[in-house]
């Protein structure tokens, strides 16, 4: 039981990192978490080479602690799903977040509701795995039939519980981008 309940624990960490990284129309650090310039020869995180802060509602501030990684963070952001064009000043990175349109907001509705929708569908997968032991079990005569159907039972439990959670995760992020 504990393995295929850990797995869908993992599902509904790996959708909340996913969401963090989808923005709002606010400036948010972790849109940056994905993307990785060459420092010294190793991919390494932008937070690994420079301070990022948030000074304002909708601006992102990247302070690199070497002035040569302005130009590498600024063509790694580039070449990312940001759709964001980086500005710098000499110094810094500046990542301006426009006001976002009821069109992308609807689209990203749609996105969040998709990784949703995927994430059920792994914790469902951890349901037929582990219903799939327990059969085997009671082939095996490990455990009685009884004994199966309160196992079953118990799957199902915790997989509502999981279902339940990654609702509460679509429907929170989903009003998050909706809210203007």
């Amino acid at each position: 039981m504990k393995p295929y309940e850990e797995k869908m624990q993992k599902t509904i960490e790996n959708l909340e990192t996913e969401y963090s990284t989808i923005r709002a129309g606010r400036a948010n650090p972790h849109i940056l978490d994905k993307i990785k310039v060459e420092y010294y020869g190793t991919m390494t995180n932008i937070q690994g080479v420079a301070n990022v802060s948030v000074p304002e509602a909708r601006i992102v501030k990247i302070t690199p602690w070497e002035a040569k990684m302005v130009k590498e963070i600024e063509k790694a952001i580039l070449g990312s799903d940001l759709g964001i064009t980086p500005n710098n000043d000499g110094k810094n990175v500046i990542l301006n977040f426009p006001e976002l349109t009821e069109e992308r907001r609807k689209e990203l509705a749609k996105d969040i509701k998709k990784k949703g929708e995927e994430a059920k569908v792994v914790i469902r997968n951890a349901r037929r795995d582990a219903n799939e032991a327990v059969k085997k079990q009671c082939k095996a005569g490990e455990i009685s039939e009884d004994q199966q159907a309160d196992e079953e039972d118990e799957i199902q439990k915790i997989t509502d519980k999981f279902i339940k959670k990654v609702d509460g995760l679509i429907e929170s992020k989903t009003k998050d981008i909706m809210t203007v």
